[in-house]
């Protein structure tokens, strides 16, 4: 709990930020759908001017994030990818960022194809091996972007100690904390710099925005980023804003959901003769279980499954009946995805196959849904995938 919060973190997803409208006595804040305010006089003005500057909507939203992450400062942008390219521009030409080695394939594409026409390079670096961050720590390198769990493979990086490190040679430290949420981890409080959400997925909770926020809890930092987000546009509309807020004042009654339905199938699918691997940190077997447990509040509600290769993933995705094959995650419904193909096909197969995403490789973005039909859902289908 930050110095002088009064509430715990439920009371803050319903009550935090700005709490309703002041003057209009309006419980929830209201949908500013306005592209410009009447000034007051030349040099004066209500404190808005234009709304990719500034939205009364969005201001909320963006004071509830940085409240939910125990930072001072949220940014809202139009998408996760416009956040993660809005903290990518702080860096200059000849600056390097160390990534993830199973790093969400958008986040490798933008790099790969985009940013390094600007000079900026990456290097795929094991987070969870402290001894490897270190080494590679040159005068280039300038972040540490760090996925904790990862995409798809959900390894668990200590958050604390990559901070410590980098801190150490004046390098930031970066967490994309979309699988986790703010309701099971909060970054900024084991020392990093600069929090990273897709909030299209557990923040927003049911599949209906597209929406990116960035929570530091430094003022240069925050000054830096905010004049690129004004600067480049890529903020978030007013309607989105206030949906998102909506979002996340049930995101403590899901993520429970979510991860008491994920530690149930995970438990089941590791006793199935047709699984070959399960990856979900809150299994005790799993290498990073003492980490996740000393640094999050709970494992979350995804988990990453690895079919024997005599049962054919097509067959099994095409015969759920209840689960959707779709992108994206951490909405109400189960979704599944087939990572080779689908969120990292941007990656170069050579990389997919020696970090483990192969084709039988399914990651299951575990709904709210009744966890038994769940489990007759996929025990049907890997029936009928048996080749």
């Amino acid at each position: 709990m930050a110095k002088g919060r009064m509430h715990s973190l439920n009371t803050i997803l319903i009550h935090g930020g700005i709490d309703g409208d002041e003057r209009t006595g309006a419980v929830n804040i209201p949908v500013y759908q306005t592209s410009t305010y009447k000034q007051i006089r030349l040099g004066e003005n209500t404190g808005y001017e234009y709304s990719r500057t500034g939205n009364p909507t969005r201001e909320a939203l963006e004071k509830l994030t940085a409240e939910l992450e125990q930072g001072r400062y949220g940014l809202a942008f139009a998408s996760g990818m416009a956040a993660i390219a809005a903290v990518f521009t702080l860096f200059s030409s000849g600056d390097k960022i160390l990534i993830s080695k199973n790093v969400y394939g958008g986040t490798f594409r933008i790099l790969d194809k985009i940013f390094v026409n600007f000079g900026i390079t990456y290097q795929f670096v094991d987070t969870g091996d402290i001894a490897e961050i270190e080494k590679n720590l040159t005068k280039e390198v300038k972040a540490v972007l760090v996925e904790t769990p990862t995409n798809p493979l959900l390894e668990v990086t200590d958050i604390a100690a990559v901070a410590e490190t980098a801190k150490k040679h004046g390098v930031l430290t970066i967490v994309d904390n979309t699988f986790m949420s703010p309701y099971l981890q909060r970054p900024l409080t084991l020392g990093a710099d600069i929090v990273l959400h897709s909030a299209t997925k557990y923040l927003g909770g049911h599949s209906d925005l597209i929406a990116g926020i960035v929570v530091v809890d430094q003022e240069e930092l925050a000054q830096k980023l905010y004049f690129i987000q004004n600067s480049t546009g890529g903020v978030l509309g007013p309607n989105d804003s206030f949906l998102l807020i909506r979002g996340i004042k049930t995101l403590g009654v899901r993520m429970e959901r979510h991860q008491q339905n994920a530690g149930k199938i995970a438990e089941w699918l590791k006793t199935k003769n047709w699984v070959k691997e399960v990856y979900y940190p809150g299994l005790p077997e799993h290498p990073g279980y003492k980490i996740q447990n000393r640094q999050a509040d709970g494992a979350g509600g995804m988990l990453t499954f690895e079919l024997k290769k005599k049962y054919d993933y097509r067959i099994f995705i095409n015969s759920l009946k209840i689960i959707t094959l779709a992108e994206s995650l951490g909405g109400v419904e189960s979704l599944i995805c087939q990572p080779a193909s689908m969120t990292h096909a941007s990656i170069p197969p050579k990389i997919r196959e020696r970090i483990g995403i192969t084709e039988n490789l399914l990651r299951l973005s575990v709904g709210i849904e009744d966890y038994e039909d769940l489990l007759a859902d996929i025990k049907q289908a890997a029936e009928k995938a048996e080749a």
